[in-house]
C-alpha cells in the first residue's frame, strides 16, 4: 500500500479471503498466554496473508522478523499491528493498578502510562491492551488488582489519565485499548469469568462511566469482557458494543475479543460456532483473538448467510459480506491511525536507543511510594535513624512477588527486596527473620507457582519460625513486618472464597504483637484484604501492596520519612470477608444499619460491634501532619434556580510536617425518583498545605453532579437529575465528612 491508499480504497482490492485474514489477532507464541488453546503454526498464517495482529512478542529482532514475513505474505503488502499488556508497565514495572488509584494522583498516573508507552513503542508495540478500568466492588475477585477500585468517578479520572498518558506521549506512543467491557469486575461470587445481572441504572451509572471517560480521552481500542450482562455474553452483546459504545458515546474506534472469547460463547450456551460467529461479528466484535473461529467459519457464512430458526436468527450472506467489510475497514483505519502504512517497522530499528530505564525506576520509586496508604500510626513513624530493626515476615527478602500481577514483560531481578532497601539506611543494626510461609497448603503453593516459582516455602517447623522471629523482635527497638499474599493470589483466575491474611501470617502477627517491640506492620497484596484483628495488634500499619520494580524502596521511604505518605483507599477493606462484595456507595433501605447490631435492621448478627468502627472506608488514609476542617459552607446564587452552587471548605495543617491533604467531596439525594447511593463521590482536590497554614478548598455543584439514569431497559434509559435538596459532605474520607444541605433549582 502507498501513502495515496486510503483504507477504504484498500478494501476495495481486497478478496474476501484477505479481509477475514486482517480479523485474525493470533499470539506471537513467546509470552504469557491466558486460555489453554493453541493456534495454527504463525509461520504458515502469517505466509497465506491470514494474520491481522500480533500480541506477546518480547523483542524488536522477533516483532521484526514477524512483520517482514507478513508483507511478504500479503498480496497487497499489508503490515501487522503489535499488541501486549502492558497493564501496569512494560520493562519498568509501576505499582499495581489498584495501587496507583490510591495515590489520587492523575498526573503522576499518567506519567507512569506515558513512560510505558514509551517503553513498548520502543519494541515495536502499536496497542497496549491497557487501561483496564473495571469498577469492582468484591475483593474475592483475583482481577481488582489491575482496576481503578471500587468508584465510578475515580475511575472515570483514571481511565482518562491512563489512556492521555498512553496516547499523548511525545517520547513514543501506543494505542490505548479500554478492557474489560463491561461489568467483568460485578461477576457473581467474586469468581472470574461468571456473569453479572444488575439494573440497566447500575450499569449505567457504576460500570459504563470509566468506558465513557476513556472513549472521550480518545482511547481507540475497546476490548470485550468474558462474562454476560443481563443474559447476554458481551461477546454478542450487540445492544452494548454497536449501540451504547458506538452509538452512545461515539466509540469510532477497534474493538477485539479477549482471548477466544468468540470461542467461547458456544459454552455460554447461546449456539454452534458457526452460529456464535455470526452474532459476534453482528455485535460489533472486529478482531477474533487466538480462537481463529472467524477464519474457520467466516467464509462460509459469507457464501450462505445464517438460517438459526431455533435461537430466532436470520442473517442473509449479503449482510456478513457487509458485517465482514465493516470489520475489515475498522482494522485498516487503526493501521492507518498508527502510521503502519508509512512505517510498518516503527520502533524495530535494533540499533534505536532504548527509554531511560534510571528515570522510569526514579518514577517508579515515586509512584509505589505515593499509592502506600498509612493506615494507622501511633505515633511510631517516621522510624528514626540509628534504631535497632528487625524485619520479620515471608516477604522481607521477597523479590519475585513485589512486581505484582499481570507484570508479563517485568523481570523480578530488577527488583531491590525491603531487606536491601532498608539496609542502605542509617541503622544501628538489621536483623532478619521470616517468621512464618506465606501461606500453609502445599496444594496452594503448587497454584501460586502457576507462571513460575515465586512462593518457596521455608521447610522448618512453624514453631521454629516464630522462636526466631520473637528473639529477633525481642534485640530489637521496632519491628517491621512485612506480611501479605503472593503475586498469583491475585490477578486473572485468582478468585479467593476467603480474602484475608493468611493463617500462618495471622498467628505470626499474633505472636509478635504479644511482646514489649513495637511493630509496623507493611501489607504487600494485590487486593484489598480483610485484616481481621491486625489492626489492633501492630502500633502502625502500612497498605503497600505490590508495588513494582521499585515497590520495597518506595515503601522504605515512607517508613523513613523520606517521602510523605500521602496515599488514600481506592477500595473499602473489608472486616470480615463475609462482608463482600462491599461498597461505601451502598444504598439506603427502610431498615438502615445502625452501626451496631440490632435486631430487625440490616447487618450481620455474627460481626462484632467493636470491630465496624475499626474498619477502613474508601478514600481514608493518614499522613504524618494532621489537617483540621471547618465547617462547609455553601453559597447558592439566585436561590439555586440557575442549578449552580459552590461550597467551600477551610483546612488548616496544625502539625509541624508538611502535608498534601486529598480533599473529598461527596454528594447524597435523597428525594430522587429511585433509591439512590448513600453517597457518592464527585469531586476531589489535592492540596498541598505547609505547617502552620491554612487552604481554602472550593467545589461547584452543577446538575451534571446530580445526574442519573432511569432505565426500565437499556433501550428506555433517561438522564435525569432532581431539583430541591440535596445533601453535600466534604472531608478525608467517605466517612469523617461534614456537611451542609442546599435547596436549589427548584
Amino acid at each position: 500500500m502507498t501513502t495515496q491508499d486510503d483504507p477504504q480504497g484498500l478494501l476495495a482490492r481486497m478478496t474476501l479471503e484477505e479481509k477475514i485474514g486482517q480479523l485474525n489477532l493470533l499470539a506471537a507464541g513467546e509470552g504469557l498466554t491466558t486460555g489453554a488453546e493453541t493456534s495454527t503454526p504463525l509461520a504458515k498464517r502469517l505466509d497465506a496473508g491470514e494474520v491481522g495482529a500480533i500480541f506477546g512478542t518480547k523483542s524488536r529482532a522477533s516483532t521484526r522478523a514477524m512483520q517482514e514475513r507478513a508483507i511478504a505474505g500479503s498480496r497487497l503488502g499489508i503490515p501487522l499491528f503489535f499488541a501486549e499488556d502492558v497493564i501496569h508497565g512494560h520493562r519498568t514495572i509501576f505499582p499495581l493498578n489498584i495501587a496507583q488509584a490510591c495515590s489520587w494522583d492523575m498526573e503522576l498516573i499518567r506519567a507512569c502510562a506515558a513512560f510505558s508507552a514509551e517503553e513498548a513503542s520502543s519494541e515495536g508495540l502499536h496497542q497496549v491492551y491497557a487501561p483496564m478500568i473495571d469498577i469492582s466492588r468484591d475483593p474475592r475477585w483475583g482481577r481488582v488488582a489491575e482496576g481503578p477500585g471500587e468508584d465510578p468517578y475515580l475511575a472515570s479520572c483514571i481511565a482518562e489519565a491512563m489512556t492521555r498518558g498512553l496516547q499523548e506521549n511525545n517520547g513514543g506512543r501506543v494505542s490505548a485499548c479500554l478492557k474489560h467491557f463491561v461489568a467483568y469486575g460485578a461477576t457473581q461470587s467474586g469468581r472470574d469469568y461468571d456473569n453479572a445481572t444488575m439494573a440497566w441504572e447500575d450499569l449505567l451509572d457504576i460500570y459504563l462511566p470509566p468506558f465513557e471517560a476513556g472513549v472521550r480521552a480518545g482511547a481507540e481500542g475497546v476490548m470485550a469482557s468474558f462474562n454476560a450482562v443481563n443474559k447476554m455474553p458481551m461477546h454478542a452483546h450487540e445492544p452494548l458494543i454497536e449501540g451504547w459504545l458506538r452509538g452512545t458515546a461515539g466509540f469510532d474506534g477497534l474493538v477485539v475479543s479477549d482471548y477466544t472469547g468468540v470461542k467461547e460463547l458456544t459454552a455460554h450456551g447461546i449456539g454452534t460456532p458457526e452460529m456464535v460467529v455470526a452474532r459476534a461479528l453482528h455485535a460489533g466484535i472486529d478482531m477474533d483473538m487466538v480462537g481463529e473461529d472467524y477464519l474457520r467459519h467466516l467464509p462460509g457464512l459469507a457464501e450462505n448467510g445464517l438460517d438459526a430458526p431455533q435461537i430466532g436468527l436470520s442473517i442473509s450472506a449479503e449482510t456478513i459480506r457487509g458485517l465482514i467489510d465493516r470489520a475489515c475497514l475498522r482494522v485498516l483505519k487503526f493501521k492507518a491511525l498508527q502510521g503502519l502504512f508509512e512505517d510498518p517497522f516503527k520502533g524495530m530499528d535494533p540499533l534505536a536507543p532504548t527509554p531511560n530505564r534510571k528515570a522510569g525506576r526514579a518514577l517508579a520509586r515515586k509512584a509505589a511510594a505515593g499509592s502506600c496508604v498509612l493506615l494507622k500510626n501511633n505515633h511510631l513513624l517516621p522510624l528514626k535513624p540509628g534504631q535497632k530493626v528487625a524485619l520479620i515476615g515471608p516477604l522481607g527478602s521477597d523479590r519475585a512477588n513485589m512486581l505484582g500481577t499481570w507484570s508479563v514483560s517485568g523481570d523480578a531481578r530488577d527488583v531491590v527486596s525491603l531487606e536491601d532497601a532498608l539496609r542502605s539506611q542509617n541503622w544501628a543494626a538489621l536483623t532478619t527473620a521470616v517468621g512464618a510461609n506465606l501461606v500453609r497448603e502445599k496444594w496452594m503453593v503448587d497454584r501460586l507457582n502457576v507462571h513460575g516459582v515465586t512462593v518457596t516455602p521455608d521447610p522448618r517447623d512453624e514453631a521454629e519460625l516464630l522462636r526466631e522471629a520473637k528473639a529477633a523482635a525481642e534485640a530489637a527497638d521496632v519491628v517491621i513486618l512485612a506480611i501479605g499474599e503472593a503475586k498469583e493470589h491475585a490477578g486473572e483466575s485468582s478468585s479467593r472464597l476467603c480474602p484475608d491474611l493468611p493463617e500462618p501470617q495471622r498467628r505470626l502477627v499474633a505472636e509478635l504483637a504479644a511482646g514489649c517491640t513495637p511493630v509496623v506492620a507493611v501489607v504487600f497484596a494485590g487486593r484489598p484484604l480483610a485484616l481481621g484483628q491486625v489492626p489492633e495488634q501492630v502500633d502502625a500499619l502500612l497498605y503497600a501492596w505490590h508495588g513494582g520494580v521499585a515497590g520495597p524502596e518506595g515503601v522504605t521511604d515512607i517508613l523513613t520519612g523520606a517521602a510523605e505518605p500521602t496515599g488514600k483507599l481506592a477500595v473499602t477493606l473489608p472486616v470480615h470477608p463475609g462482608e463482600t462484595p462491599l461498597s461505601y456507595a451502598t444504598e439506603p433501605t427502610g431498615r438502615p444499619f445502625p452501626g451496631h447490631f440490632q435486631k430487625f435492621l440490616t447487618g450481620w448478627l455474627d460481626l462484632d460491634d467493636s470491630a465496624v468502627p475499626a474498619s477502613y472506608p474508601f478514600g481514608f488514609g493518614l499522613t504524618y501532619g494532621h489537617v483540621d476542617y471547618s465547617d462547609v459552607v455553601a453559597d447558592v446564587p439566585g436561590g439555586g434556580e440557575d442549578g449552580m452552587a459552590e461550597v467551600h471548605v477551610d483546612i488548616t495543617n496544625t502539625s509541624e510536617r508538611a502535608v498534601t491533604e486529598t480533599v473529598q467531596l461527596y454528594i447524597s439525594d435523597p428525594e430522587a425518583q429511585i433509591t439512590r447511593p448513600g453517597r457518592l463521590l464527585k469531586d476531589f482536590r489535592r492540596v498541598p498545605v505547609a505547617p502552620g497554614s491554612t487552604k481554602r478548598v472550593t467545589f461547584e455543584i452543577t446538575p451534571e453532579m446530580l445526574s442519573y439514569h432511569v432505565a426500565p431497559s437499556l433501550a428506555e434509559a433517561r438522564k435525569v437529575w432532581d431539583p430541591g435538596r440535596i445533601v453535600v459532605h466534604v472531608g478525608p474520607d467517605s466517612r469523617a465528612t461534614k456537611s451542609v444541605e442546599i435547596t436549589w433549582g427548584a
